[in-house]
């Protein structure tokens, strides 16, 4: 229960169904203005009271400070672009979580993710599929859960679209009903993403670099790579540029920003790495999918080949642009898109 009011919902819904139902709040951060700070668990605890359940508060800062948020900050410092929610969902609410389950004697964790499971009759297998409600579907931040974690997940707002969950929550009486969304990044509640990385690696206040373009020409100094992203334009401060720039790759090694025009962006075909697939095992044959490259983006469809150490190499129908490394890449099926196959990260183009 993060206190926000899907999770409140989904505990009310579980309750309702006459569930032994125990509320669990995890601490990611003492910041009162962030997510799961001390107030959302006050704001949890009362929705817990309310519904006459149990409730727990679970102490999990210093390892996501180490497993998520480090991370981030290293990542941006290696030429990548993290998406940390993934992180956050499969570590901590499907691996810490369900390990907290087990010790209260819960069979399942639930939350207030929008996506569905279904179980299949004759296999057992778990399936992960988009929520009713596309523009609040969270499948594309779940690709990582195992087969174990799913079986044991319910999602019961996988069903439902906002609005009527806002108003269940009013006529249930729940404090969290009208609460606002955060759209941020928890701790990076300004979207300075460059002030996180430098206060946990003071050393990356003092990086500069060269702006380059494809064939290595300098057209400028950059202030660090951590304050730039494959495809942003804007805030470059490359002077004299008679043209719309982008950043089409960040050289970590050589600490350099390349940028050219729109085209470079373009990428027909690349490579995704640390793929997990919801069946388990990857495929034996090449597989025909949509692949959304970031949590906005509409799904191409490509040609998934399976490769070794748990990679995939990428083949789109139509060029895509800011293929990005470090964003996750998630396999949705071809024909409805709405089926999660798998996912992993991505490496970046092949060319």
């Amino acid at each position: 229960m993060s206190g926000g009011v899907d999770s409140s919902v989904a505990a009310a819904l579980l309750a309702r169904e006459d569930f032994d139902v125990v509320g669990v709040t995890m601490q990611l951060s003492g910041d009162a203005s962030r997510c799961c700070s001390l107030e959302d668990a006050d704001d949890a605890r009362r929705v817990a009271d309310r519904l006459g359940v149990r409730f727990f508060v679970a102490n999990y800062a210093d390892r996501f400070l180490e497993e998520v948020i480090e991370r981030f900050a290293d990542d941006y410092l290696q030429g990548r672009t993290p998406i940390p929610c993934v992180t956050c969902n499969s570590r901590f609410k499907f691996d810490h979580l369900l390990a907290r389950a087990s010790a209260f004697g819960a069979d399942q964790v639930a939350t207030g993710h929008y996506a569905r499971i279904e179980i299949d009759a004759k296999t057992g297998a778990a399936h992960l599929f988009r929520a009713r409600d596309r523009n609040k579907d969270q499948s594309y931040f779940l690709f990582e859960l195992t087969q174990e974690q799913l079986l044991r997940a319910r999602f019961p707002l996988g069903d439902m679209h906002k609005d009527e969950v806002r108003k269940l929550a009013r006529e249930l009486g729940l404090g969290t009903a009208d609460k606002p969304e955060s759209q941020e990044i928890c701790f990076v509640p300004d979207g300075d993403y460059a002030a996180v990385v430098e206060t946990l690696r003071p050393e990356a206040k003092a990086l500069r670099g060269e702006f380059v373009d494809r064939e290595g020409r300098v057209l400028g100094t950059h202030r660090g790579i951590h304050h730039y992203t494959v495809g942003q334009r804007h805030g470059l401060g490359i002077d004299n540029a008679n043209r719309p720039l982008y950043v089409s790759r960040i050289d970590a090694e050589r600490g350099r920003i390349v940028v050219g025009d729109r085209e470079e962006l373009e990428v027909s075909t690349g490579r995704v790495e640390r793929v997990n697939w919801i069946a388990g095992n990857a495929p034996a044959e090449p597989v025909r999918a949509q692949v959304q490259i970031r949590h906005r983006h509409a799904g191409a469809l490509t040609w998934l080949h399976p490769e070794a150490e748990a990679r995939v190499r990428v083949a789109f129908d139509e060029p895509v642009e800011a293929f990005t490394p470090g964003q996750a890449a998630v396999f949705y099926d071809a024909e409805g898109g709405c089926e999660v196959l798998g996912g992993g990260w991505i490496a970046g183009p092949i060319r």
